[in-house]
Order: structure tokens, then sequence, then C-alpha cells
């Protein structure tokens, strides 16, 4: 069973920029699909960006495509989301999550879709 921890989440003003962290522990990460999702509150957790267990595949929501980018390192078992631009409707928790199967093609595009889930890291945008 993996572990999901995030890291990154802040208060930060519109316009200005967070990078996330997802470090993966219990096993390696490298063989299996990774997305971000968001929360805010009062509204259903919704998909943000993906990343394919090769890396190749690189997908994002319309609300934050051109703003934010994912990208992961296999040798550090760890998946970054790179948020610039930030607007005040980016404020959410955020949360990292994963396959318990590995290798598994198709893009994330609910989060019923993944089974392993870190606690999340809020992130706050004033206006």
């Amino acid at each position: 069973q993996v572990q999901l921890v995030e890291s990154g989440g802040g208060l930060v003003q519109a316009g200005d920029s967070l990078r996330l962290s997802c470090s993966a522990s219990g096993r390696t990460f490298s063989n299996y699909r990774v997305g971000w999702f968001r929360q805010a509150p009062g509204k259903e957790r919704e998909f943000v960006a993906g990343i394919s267990w090769t890396g190749s595949t690189i997908y994002y929501a319309d609300s934050v495509k051109g703003r934010f980018t994912i990208s992961r390192d296999n040798a550090k078992n760890t998946v970054v989301l790179q948020m610039n631009s930030h607007k005040p409707e980016d404020t959410a928790v955020y949360y990292c999550a994963t396959d318990s199967l590995p290798a598994r093609l198709g893009k994330y595009t609910d989060p019923s879709e993944a089974d392993s889930w870190g606690q999340g890291t809020q992130v706050t945008v004033s206006s």
C-alpha cells in the first residue's frame, strides 16, 4: 500500500506561484499514473492535472491549462505541481492520488478513478 504526502501549500496573492510536491512511500511511484485533484469549500472534488506512469502523457483541466504544470521525478518518487498565475478560484485543498494497480492506461477524469490518496494540502489565494 502506497502512502502519499502532499506539501507546499500556503497562502498567496492572486498572480503568485506555488509548487506542490507529492511524495510516495511504501512502494515505487514509477509504474503508476498520478493525478492532482482539488476540493474547494462546498464543492465536489475535481480533477486538476494528470501524468501517465511513463510521463509521456500529461493533461490538465481547462481551468488550469497554461498556468499549472505537472511533472514527475521517479528517482525521487515525487510528482510536482507547479502552479503559476494563481486566481482566487484556485483556493482549495489539493490532493495527489494514484492507482492501486501499476501501468494503468487512460486519463483521470474523475476522483473515483483513483485508489490511493494523500491527506491534502491547503492552497488559499487572496484577491
